[in-house]
């Protein structure tokens, strides 16, 4: 049977592919020795597995090395391409090779694209044992796989490769003649291979794709027998544009926003700007970047910096003005004065406090002092009875319940010391100051 890695047809990356474990690079927190999936294989003794992690770290691989250790059928899906019927023709097979004694592992690349009722369909065919099935996602299988299935499969987590596990499957290509690159009698430094380990972003399939243009294009630059070589430049021309790891619906895309959110929060101004970058030149909706900025000023500063709300609005209003990349810098201001404002997050737990207290407590009818009385009727039925008018007081200020009885006395916000706060505070204070004080009747009035 001919070898399918000498198939110069195919990409660098599938030739490449690891054919035994002891070839597989990367994951050693899996399969190192003693560790729980190699021991599941060795053993033989593999139930559904769920491969979670980003592109390029191995999924499909290690399903394709367990089918081959096993001696069982392996049989791929893609959950962009297949539907019910497929799945039910590859249920029906798996059954009937089940009772000639031949195992079936039902490989799904990225299962988190089949529907509720496609990932039933494999339920009672898991359960009979008719088939393993192992599923590879780039989501968290928490929300993106139904529980049943979940539950009678074990989630494995795989990591991004390391920059220095890159280069050495990168190395390995250049010198194999059979299945890599090795007849191109092409050389790289290991600064060049480090540069494109470094833009994969932990993606072997990513990294393999470079170098293959990469060698394509030094091999064009020398005489047919002379040895080529993979230089920054050649590296450069080969990646063109950065491709992030980065899915605007996917968990990456909240992973980030949270990152840039919490790094403003803690007042480091150097990480914010690196998440924003991060989000920016991946693509990212820069309004959405800016709503949520704006959220940032209020949750997170409040009165503290009553300037960064206005700050943040203007920002959007100038990526909104200007477009993209310009905008950029806006955003990028905005974020630093965040990170660099004094904090508070008071108003955001004093409205948090509100939410609750209406929630939770009786809605009590709005006292009559402070109600509007525009008709007789109402007069006379004692709308405004009792409402003193601030400004007719000396202080500005009235001893009258502004709340409702159930909730008499409740404070709701309490400043900090920060920046305008600390100002806010000793407003406040001095507020209630005066009301205690206030002991002359105010003027009614009908107005609200």
């Amino acid at each position: 049977m001919p070898d399918r890695g000498a198939d110069r047809t195919r990409p660098l990356a599938d030739r490449m592919r690891p054919r035994t474990l002891d070839e597989f690079v990367g994951q050693e927190h899996l399969v190192g020795p003693g560790k729980p999936l190699r021991t599941q294989i060795e053993r033989d003794d593999m139930g559904s597995l769920i491969f979670w992690g980003p592109p390029g770290t191995g999924k499909t691989t290690l399903a394709k090395i367990m089918a081959g250790m096993t001696k069982a059928d392996f049989i791929e899906f893609s959950a962009v391409l297949s539907g019910i019927k497929e799945i039910k023709q590859v249920m029906a097979d798996a059954e009937r090779a089940r009772q000639y004694g031949t195992r079936t592992i039902v490989f799904i690349d990225e299962i988190h694209r089949f529907n509720k009722a496609q990932q039933d369909a494999f339920l009672p065919h898991v359960e009979k044992g008719n088939i393993r099935l192992i599923g590879a996602t780039t989501e968290n299988p928490s929300f993106e796989i139904i529980s049943a299935l979940l539950s009678r499969s074990r989630v494995y987590v795989l990591k991004p490769l390391t920059e220095e596990q890159i280069v050495t499957l990168l190395k390995r290509a250049l010198a194999d003649v059979e299945r890599g690159l090795g007849t191109l009698k092409v050389k790289a430094s290991d600064e060049a291979l480090a540069k494109v380990a470094a833009y994969s972003s932990g993606d072997a399939r990513s990294a393999y794709n470079v170098l293959e243009v990469a060698a394509g294009l030094a091999r064009a630059q020398v005489e047919e027998k002379a040895t080529a070589e993979i230089t920054d430049e050649i590296v450069q021309d080969a990646l063109q544009k950065r491709v992030l790891l980065y899915d605007k619906s996917g968990e990456e895309h909240y992973n980030l926003i949270s990152a840039l959110h919490k790094s403003v929060r803690n007042s480091d101004a150097d990480a914010s700007l690196y998440w924003l970058g991060r989000m920016l030149e991946a693509g990212e909706d820069p309004l959405y970047i800016a709503r949520r900025v704006v959220r940032m000023a209020v949750e997170d500063i409040g009165l503290a910096d009553p300037t960064a709300l206005a700050l943040c609005m203007a920002a959007r209003d100038a990526v909104d003005f200007i477009g993209m990349p310009e905008g950029n810098l806006a955003l990028a201001q905005a974020v630093v004065y965040l990170a660099l404002a004094p904090k508070s997050n008071a108003l955001y737990s004093a409205y948090s406090d509100v939410q609750q207290d209406v929630e939770r407590t009786a809605a009590e009818p709005v006292p009559l002092h402070l109600r509007n009385a525009p008709t007789g009727l109402m007069k006379g039925l004692g709308y405004g009875e009792g409402y003193k008018y601030a400004h007719d007081l000396e202080g500005k200020v009235a001893d009258m319940q502004c709340l409702p009885d159930n909730l008499r006395n409740r404070v709701y916000y309490h400043p900090t010391k920060e920046g305008q706060e600390k100002r806010i505070r000793e407003q406040m204070d001095e507020i209630q100051r005066r009301r205690s004080a206030s002991k002359k009747p105010g003027t009614e009035s009908g107005e609200d």
